[in-house]
């Protein structure tokens, strides 16, 4: 066992042990409040505990899930299987895993594969799913060429097995080639954005082609994914060379493909200016691997560079989880410690006002309750304000962006044009294949250019979230000013000087707001994770997936075989007059593709404006519903107070006793995620 395993190993436990600290911080809490109940009232803290329960439950589902992409015949399967230790999926010659497949620690080893309508999961043994599951790669070929999916009422595979990797809070999803079609590109994005790290495998004896590098240009590129390229069969190299004995010729040959890679693949690499090329790119042969780890599951002394992959795995799984995870739980646990110190201040002295006088002090705090509202109102007017400006900002790009594409088409369309000889296109037996290259060459043009288009709108969506993120702080400051000043006049002059106010009092509902909390629980396809609390950007990527590439294909129906095949009839055959007629070809496209280009531009300036400014509704639904509670919750705990005082007479040594014991408890619980947060942060170092 490596170091890293031993430290993936004692996350995992730590992640369980904070998790049980949240239960009971929750459970003290929940407590407090239905002893409360019959004593001095609650003290309104129903959010907190929700919020503390609901972190504890993701902390103990949550994982670190990788997503393995690659092209067909990349070694994608052996690659899983050799991280697995296990020769798990189908990695034959033939067969190739046709569907999205989860792979995830279970107790035993079985397989359930969900559908998208309300079909019931099927239950199968391993060799059944890998009978009906797998296809050959002439079969996906077809099926690309076709433009379909070899399953496509499947949504997607749970593969559970009692893996050590998988026992650690790992989860690996094995995906179809990929065939770059329409079907496949609606998943990309979706199980791209709830994933925490991507394997791109390639293979050393076919540097990146063009289908991808399309691909990693229209998903990967610039959208802060942690990639991992995994040149595959590096071992393959030497039975090239003309002597594979020759150590030299074999080490020249090697330094020149590292050459080619290199600059294919380092503008994936630039973090912050900084190169991080040799840390993400792994020269491996996973077939190798695999072999030695089916003889001896924990050795791999041979085989230095799969060694380095798993150690780069796992320390980014140690880092994501302290990230996210552990920090969130830190957060929320603090909260609640922060909200019930600060209302356990109040309660204790109010306890000695008789009902004249506790009534007088909450009708002072009346004007502070309207501020906090006012506070609620301006918020929501900004982020409405600002949802809807960058809504119409969105969708008039995109109109813009259209429009424009008249300007550069024939440069830009240069790299798409089919490989078949304009000269075969003249002739009439050849024709109907040159349309249908030309047609998919055009579809390869439109989804590039409407790939750019959602990157850019995506980033300018993300800076007004980061806009709103510093409203809420501001507004977040101004909100415990008030409560501040709620505070002095309920506790007056009477107030102990030895109380300290809490150093971090702000809301709880701000730490949604900011984005510092996320408490969407983590699934498979089409799921929430991490953003502002929620990630927007799913719905983004759900509208295109959607309307789909074929709803703006069908705008340009016809095009292909109508006046354009037409446009060329009458050209000679001569080379001069073939590249000629090439030309005179592109140009019928540009000014027929012009014609259509205000109906697409117009068409979806609607839908595209609703689906931002949803983005934005939900934030705001959120946001104002904590906010609501949070007053609601104010209100309530001196509502409760008034409510005891008229009842019974309260007995306020022992009350005064009990809200200490609850504060030292749930102080005891949150020193000990504060010491374990510590803990791993030394882990990682």
């Amino acid at each position: 066992m490596t170091y890293s395993e031993e430290n993936l190993g004692r996350v995992a436990q730590i992640k369980f042990e904070i998790a049980n600290h949240l239960t009971n911080i929750a459970e003290n809490l929940q407590k407090g409040e239905l002893e409360g109940e019959k004593l001095s009232g609650k003290l309104g803290l129903e959010r907190e505990i929700q919020d503390i329960n609901l972190v504890s439950q993701n902390l103990r589902k949550g994982v670190f899930r990788i997503v393995v992409l690659g092209e067909l015949k990349r070694g994608k399967s052996t690659l899983i299987n050799a991280l697995l230790g296990e020769k798990l999926l189908p990695s034959d010659v033939n067969p190739s895993t046709a569907l999205l497949t989860v792979l995830r620690y279970g107790i035993e080893k079985k397989v359930t594969v969900y559908f998208k309508d309300n079909t019931s999961p099927e239950k199968l043994d391993f060799d059944s799913f890998k009978d009906k599951y797998t296809i050959n790669p002439d079969e996906g070929k077809q099926l690309e060429e076709s433009n379909q999916l070899a399953f496509p009422n499947v949504d997607y595979a749970v593969v559970e097995c009692p893996l050590k990797l998988l026992n650690k809070g790992i989860e690996i999803v094995d995906t179809p080639g990929l065939n770059d079609t329409e079907a496949r590109d609606q998943l990309s994005l979706n199980y791209l954005n709830n994933c925490h790290a991507i394997l791109f495998v390639l293979r050393a004896s076919q540097p990146i082609t063009l289908k991808e590098r399309r691909y990693l240009d229209n998903y990967i590129k610039g959208r802060g994914f942690d990639v991992f390229f995994i040149i595959n069969a590096w071992d393959e190299i030497k039975k090239q060379v003309f002597d594979p004995e020759d150590s030299e010729e074999i080490e020249a040959a090697e330094n020149k493909l590292r050459q080619v890679f290199k600059a294919n693949l380092s503008p994936y690499f630039l973090q912050d200016s900084n190169d991080i090329y040799s840390e993400r790119v792994f020269e491996i042969s996973s077939l190798i691997a695999l072999r030695q780890r089916l003889k001896n599951p924990d050795s791999l002394d041979d085989n230095r560079e799969f060694q380095k992959l798993i150690k780069a795995i796992y320390k980014l799984s140690i880092q994501e989880r302290v990230i996210t995870e552990f920090r969130q739980a830190k957060i929320v646990a603090k909260q609640g410690l922060n909200r019930l110190s600060e209302t356990i201040n109040i309660r204790l002295p109010l306890l000695e006002k008789d009902l004249n006088e506790l009534k007088e002090k909450i009708r002072l705090v009346t004007p502070e309750f309207e501020k906090l509202m006012e506070i609620r109102d301006n918020f929501q007017a900004e982020i409405q304000r600002i949802g809807d400006r960058q809504a119409k900002a969105t969708a008039d790009y995109w109109k813009s962006y259209i429009l424009n594409l008249d300007n550069s088409f024939e440069t830009d369309f240069l790299r798409y044009q089919p490989d078949l000889a304009f000269l075969e296109f003249l002739r009439q037996d050849k024709r109907e294949e040159f349309l249908v290259a030309f047609k998919k060459a055009f579809e390869d043009y439109l989804k590039d250019k409407i790939a750019n288009w959602e990157l850019t709108a995506e980033r300018e969506i993300s800076q007004t979230f980061e806009q709103l993120v510093r409203s809420a702080e501001n507004y977040a400051t101004s909100y415990s000013n008030v409560l501040v000043s709620m505070s002095d006049k309920l506790l007056g002059q009477e107030v102990n000087p030895n109380i300290n106010r809490e150093k971090d009092t702000s809301p709880s509902w701000a730490s949604w707001a900011m984005g510092f909390l996320s408490l969407a629980t983590a699934n498979v396809a089409g799921i929430v994770l991490a953003g502002a609390g929620f990630d927007w950007k799913n719905i983004l990527v759900n509208w295109l997936g959607v309307i789909g590439i074929s709803a703006f294909l069908g705008i340009f129906t016809g095009m292909f075989f109508g006046p354009i095949g037409l446009a060329i009839i009458g050209f000679g055959v001569g080379a001069f007059q073939a590249e000629e007629g090439r030309k005179e070809f592109i140009k019928a496209v540009r000014k027929e593709f012009v014609k259509y280009l205000p109906e697409l531009a117009n068409k979806y300036w609607d839908s595209i404006y609703i689906t931002v400014k949803d983005c934005f509704e939900n934030y705001e639904l959120e946001v104002i519903k904590r906010i609501n509670d949070d007053i609601k919750s104010r209100k309530g705990e001196l509502e409760n107070l008034v409510a005891s005082q008229e009842s019974f007479q309260i007995d306020k040594d022992k009350e005064s006793k009990r809200l200490q014991d609850l504060k030292d408890n749930i102080l005891s619980e949150y020193r000990q995620i504060e010491s374990a947060y510590e803990g791993i942060l030394l882990t990682m170092n």
